[in-house]
């Protein structure tokens, strides 16, 4: 058993703002000199980003659609290690899941780590009404109890006052502090949600400023002492119990362009024998010599075509080794990337990297949200024809082209059919199918042989 430091911070409801308020929350104690381990409930890849510009450390996910109870727990005391206290931000509103039920909410994450929670209220042209929002929030049938509350967009002083001895009176629930309405307090916003701090350059003066504000309403004293009330915690290793195969090395696109990725996965597939040689395609002339497999996340590329089409270099090096049978697996803005061409939002059209036998367009609407259940429509390079996953999918854009062969066929839990995905031939992989490797070992297993084999193959000849 282990004694860890941990709060949650959820919202009511999305746009409430516990993204601004847990990120201030993770720089103000960083700044206080305490090492913060960052948490993201969900599938949710760009809070993150933001997570760890605040606190220096890598944010893990914590999603028990893909990981289950055992494994939320597993990654969370893993990766909980050395820190001082443990943040964990919530997703939606505390009680929002799949569907009716409580499947990959934050409420369920919380119950399974034994974790106090703050609850974040817009309080927005609220007095006493804020009262009942608590109150049900801290009695829903089957749901968790609160530790507090922090109040959001508070108007005035007097306003705070009202909300507080309104909440405090007729729930019980202590209020833990307020934050002034303030326009500049809030994270910038893109078509897929927050900007990625990855590209964001003032983002530390941002974490300053967020975490200066948030100081003067909320105490980080109270904060640290509710963390400390947290019962020890246990888990049992099993995702990571492994013992490393065959060693290869494995390429990661990672810059600004391709930043999607879950860490834990990663540090799986090192687990597992695999060494992580890191390349941008916005910046590198070619791949990094030697690998046996390539991993292109997703990301905006749809925000760098012009850079991404005009290196060359790279896209000819990347065509040379997909020829000589290099496994390539690409998850959505990987596959954007791997297309003929990228047609921006303004419909002009851009060069892509060209493997794949399709165009990419972006739309104007969002295309597809939310978590699917996989199977592979085909042997691939991850896993056998039949072979069953869970992932997500969030996209903007959408692909056509008359000889695709798709790779997965994707269906919503509790949907009885599916829809095809992506495409899978030969050595390269591509969908808009995000998984979590950590959550689907028996893929990074099969990724990792498929680079071994490669490895061989190129050695012999």
């Amino acid at each position: 058993m282990h004694k860890i430091p941990r709060v949650m911070i959820a919202g009511t409801h999305s746009g409430a703002g516990k993204t601004t308020i847990a990120t201030a929350v993770m720089a103000m104690l960083h700044g206080k000199g305490l090492r913060v381990q960052p948490y993201k409930v969900g599938p949710d890849y760009i809070d993150p980003g933001f997570h760890r510009a605040a606190t220096g450390r890598v944010s893990r996910n914590l999603d028990t659609f893909f990981l289950g109870e055992a494994g939320v727990k597993e990654v969370f005391v893993r990766s909980a290690a050395g820190a001082d206290i443990c943040v964990i931000e919530g997703v939606m509103g505390l009680y929002d899941g799949i569907g009716a039920g409580d499947e990959g909410s934050s409420a369920r994450v919380a119950k399974i780590l034994g974790c106090p929670v703050i609850l974040v209220v817009d309080a927005r042209s609220m007095a006493r009404s804020a009262a009942a929002v608590v109150w049900g929030y801290a009695n829903l049938p089957g749901g968790v109890s609160l530790a507090g509350v922090v109040l959001n967009r508070v108007g005035s002083e007097r306003h705070f006052n009202i909300l507080t001895e309104a909440i405090e009176e007729k729930t019980g629930v202590p209020v833990l502090g307020g934050i002034l309405r303030d326009h500049a307090l809030h994270m910038p916003e893109r078509h897929l949600g927050l900007v990625p701090s990855v590209e964001n350059e003032q983002i530390r003066e941002v974490m300053d400023i967020l975490a200066e504000r948030v100081a003067k309403g909320v105490s980080a004293e109270k904060l640290v002492n509710l963390a400390r009330s947290a019962p020890a915690l246990g888990a049992e290793e099993n995702i990571f119990a492994v013992e490393p195969g065959e060693p290869v090395r494995l390429g990661i696109v990672r810059d600004s362009a391709f930043n999607f990725y879950y860490q834990d996965g990663l540090d799986l597939l090192s687990a597992m024998g695999a060494e992580l040689v890191y390349c941008s395609a916005l910046a590198d002339r070619a791949l990094p010599e030697r690998v046996d497999g390539l991993y292109i996340g997703g990301g905006f590329p749809e925000m760098f075509i012009e850079q991404l089409a005009d290196n060359r270099p790279f896209i000819d090096d990347l065509k040379r080794r997909v020829i000589t049978g290099l496994p390539v697996y690409a998850e959505c803005g990987g596959l954007m990337y791997l297309c003929r061409s990228i047609a921006d939002f303004s419909g002009r059209e851009h060069a892509g990297a060209g493997i794949l036998p399709a165009r990419c367009r972006m739309e104007k609407k969002r295309v597809a949200l939310g978590y699917v259940k996989a199977t592979a429509l085909r042997d691939n390079v991850l896993v056998p024809k039949g072979a069953a996953l869970r992932g997500h999918e969030f996209h903007y854009s959408s692909i056509t082209g008359q000889n695709l062969t798709p790779g997965w066929e994707l269906r919503k839990p509790g949907a009885a059919t599916g829809r095809p995905d992506g495409h899978a031939a030969g050595n390269v992989l591509a969908g808009y199918l995000h998984i979590h490797f950590a959550g689907s070992p028996d893929a990074a297993r099969g990724f990792i042989k498929s680079c071994a084999d490669y490895r061989r193959r190129v050695v012999r000849e």
